[in-house]
């Protein structure tokens, strides 16, 4: 019998799971989501035209059809999105985080994106309206699956940023509703000087301002935010370089 001055291989120590409290942005935002989706929901399950917030072109009859099955899978985008993004949820629950991305990408954001993209060629807004909801779109489908691809890559770190994106692309049309409220009472007042009493130009007008607003900021936002935090990485490397 031999003995062995090996030691025992040790696994490796995991991250330290972030505290569920740690990020308190988390709750608000799923009180807000729910909100959101329960004033926007209902008028689309009533399958009533007459209760669409958007009137239906007269040269696309199913607009009413495709809309109300885009405000239903965004509306499932837009739950699930806030179980992704949350990093105690994450830690705690990777199966569950797994199997709930899948629903976000294909139950969600896919059918939602590609009727997006349908209902925005229609919109009966205008071409400025138009070209931002198609552009949104393209972009929201692009980053969604990107970052799902990146999953299955198991290249995590660029599967998150990836994610980040498409995150706020999903909620901007949360945004997008605010900016065209604050639009609508700036330029209401206008109505007889501005847009020379013509209130189909002033409603174009204010869908234009709020659908490229609410999409564009949210975005450059997120692409802030990830800037910040590679900063913050690369200094703690030069902190730490130094050191050694």
């Amino acid at each position: 019998m031999t003995s062995s001055t090996e030691r025992p291989a040790v696994a490796p120590a995991l991250p330290a799971r972030t505290r569920w409290w740690r990020r308190p942005w988390v709750a608000p935002l799923m009180v807000v989501a729910v909100v959101f989706i329960a004033f926007s929901l209902p008028p689309y399950l009533s399958l009533d035209p007459s209760q669409s917030r958007v009137p239906a072109p007269d040269f696309f009859p199913p607009h009413f059809v495709m809309l109300s099955l885009h405000v239903v899978f965004g509306s499932i985008a837009m739950i699930t999105c806030c179980l992704q993004i949350w990093p105690w949820f994450r830690g705690r629950y990777p199966k569950a985080h797994r199997m709930i991305g899948r629903v976000y990408v294909f139950g969600g954001c896919l059918p939602a994106g590609l009727l997006g993209l349908t209902v925005g060629l229609a919109t009966p807004f205008g071409p400025v309206t138009m070209v931002s909801d198609v552009l949104l779109a393209l972009l929201w489908l692009g980053c969604t699956l990107t970052g799902w691809r990146m999953a299955r890559q198991r290249r995590f770190v660029d599967h998150r940023r990836w994610m980040v994106r498409s995150f706020a692309l999903t909620m901007s049309i949360i945004t997008n509703r605010l900016y065209s409220v604050l639009f609508a009472i700036l330029l209401s007042p206008q109505l007889e000087t501005t847009f020379h009493g013509d209130p189909k130009l002033m409603v174009a007008t204010i869908s234009g301002l709020g659908a490229w607003m609410g999409w564009v900021l949210p975005l450059l936002l997120a692409e802030w935010w990830l800037e910040r935090g590679d900063a913050a990485k690369r200094r703690r490397r030069a902190t730490s370089a130094a050191r050694s």
